[in-house]
């Protein structure tokens, strides 16, 4: 195959661009093929990545190879077999990437490399100069040709969360896109839509680029994840019979607990399993401290932004990094993570309180039917028809038409009004739809009694919620041992 390399373009201190081509490791001597390329898209356990104390730009003129070492050194541990790395035209240089910036990226690929991942690029994040099609080639063609025939970059999304409404982006990607191709026709190219955009968006991207067609769809989701199914099925359905990959989603632990968001991606994970798609992407590994993301963006501003990782900025790992890499090397996603018997350290439950202010549940050890802890309900009120109960939704995804079965175990120490337990049905727009109740608790003084409810899923629904409801109750009312399915 024909060597692709940089001619003739000098830079600053008389370097050339091809004195940092990347040198490819023994193994990796055999020319990847689009097709082979495509295969590990399809499978590849991709992490989205920044260091903790350096995102976006601030990665690359911060560079730290050692930092970034020991970073992939815990993804890889973690299951990871591919990394994300988003650059910059401006950072990099702009339309020549400078030497300094090409060889920080020979570097970072080289550092994954050697922790067996692979990676995929993103270009031209925080640029809109859809205008500027000659030098956005330039760049491009020039970022890229090193990589062409390397096997240790996997694809390439050609423009981070593209907006297809805008038009002159539409008429830049349309010229930008064949152009890469005649640099790296093995390359796998892609664009991604934002958590907004959505199915819709990827559909109007397939529309528009009939003549320049992509090689698969890139999903960022971080929509309500107990519907995650049915909108992986609706972006799947959008492109058809294109292959999607999702590559971003999560959950900020800054007002959510560290329960929420293993939850949530257990969610996205077992969602994904059922919809065939293989390839799941965190955002991100690393929470982020205070002033390491750059202040000329947005980003910076929202304190939920630096709350997304698996990792804290002390490296310690959250729950949610246990569960990513259960599901990267076994495939399962253990219901554990529901915390169905309330034995999880605090902050590692995914219940959430219901109408807190007509009563709110604890977690105690006072009474427990098995283990040593137990949820419990005092001095409840209601809220109109509302009863204040403790919430979770399950891991499995609801289908229409498929039986559930829950059960809870509650016990009342002088207990009045009503608890029960219940599954309340929601259609693929969180609206609610129904719900099934179980038989209820006596009052008084009662020992552990099983609550129980079987139903079927209604044909509009795509999620559901287990609710452990006590109100107009005077007295206590544990629960204990929950379960569903």
């Amino acid at each position: 195959m024909r060597r692709l390399c940089f001619h003739a373009i000098v830079l600053s201190g008389s370097l050339l661009l091809s004195t940092v081509l990347p040198t490819l490791p023994a193994h990796a001597a055999a020319a990847p093929t689009l097709a082979s390329r495509m295969s590990a898209v399809q499978t590849a356990k991709t992490i989205n990545y920044y260091p903790s104390n350096a995102g976006w730009t601030s990665m690359w003129t911060g560079f730290d190879p050692v930092r970034i070492d020991a970073d992939l050194t815990r993804a890889a541990a973690l299951g990871a077999t591919n990394v994300r790395a988003i650059v910059f035209p401006q950072t990099f240089g702009y339309p020549t990437p400078t030497a300094a910036y090409a060889q920080k990226l020979s570097q970072f690929v080289g550092i994954a490399d050697a922790h067996g991942l692979t990676v995929k690029l993103t270009l031209f994040d925080w640029w809109n100069g859809y205008t500027d099609v000659a030098n956005s080639i330039t760049w491009a063609q020039a970022l890229l040709a090193p990589y062409a025939a390397d096997p240790r970059v996997i694809a390439v999304e050609v423009k981070n969360e593209f907006q297809p409404g805008d038009a002159a982006a539409v008429t830049w990607v349309r010229q930008v896109i064949p152009a890469i191709r005649s640099t790296a026709p093995a390359m796998p190219l892609t664009l991604s839509v934002d958590g907004g955009t959505g199915a819709p968006g990827m559909a109007s991207i397939k529309a528009q680029l009939a003549t320049t067609p992509l090689d698969y769809y890139d999903f960022h989701f971080y929509g309500a994840s107990e519907r995650s199914l049915a909108e992986i099925r609706r972006a799947q359905a959008a492109v058809a019979p294109d292959l999607i990959v999702i590559g971003e989603t999560g959950a900020s632990t800054h007002s959510g607990s560290d329960g929420e968001q293993a939850a949530y991606l257990a969610r996205v994970f077992r969602a994904a399993g059922v919809a065939g798609v293989a390839s799941v992407a965190p955002w991100t590994l690393n929470d982020f401290s205070p002033g390491a993301i750059p202040a000329n963006s947005a980003v910076s501003t929202m304190p939920a932004q630096y709350k997304y990782g698996l990792y804290r900025t002390d490296a310690t790992p959250k729950l949610s990094a246990s569960v990513t890499g259960t599901a990267w090397t076994t495939g399962a996603t253990p219901n554990t993570v529901l915390n169905l018997g309330f034995e999880a350290a605090t902050g590692n439950s995914p219940w959430r309180n219901y109408q807190p202010a007509a009563g709110t549940a604890v977690i105690t050890t006072e009474s427990a039917r098995t283990g040593a802890a137990s949820a419990r309900f005092s001095a409840t009120t209601r809220s109109g028809s509302n009863l204040p109960s403790l919430l979770t939704s399950p891991i499995t995804p609801v289908q229409a038409g498929h039986q559930w079965h829950a059960e809870a175990y509650a016990r009342g120490v002088s207990a009045t009004g009503i608890t029960e337990i219940a599954l309340s049905w929601f259609d693929i727009n969180g609206t609610w739809i129904s719900q099934n109740t179980s038989n209820r608790l006596p009052t008084g003084n009662s020992t552990w009694t099983k609550l129980a409810v079987d139903a079927v899923a209604p044909a509009a629904a795509t999620s559901v919620q287990l609710h452990l409801k006590c109100g107009d109750n005077t007295g206590s009312v544990y629960f204990d041992d929950v379960a569903i399915s």
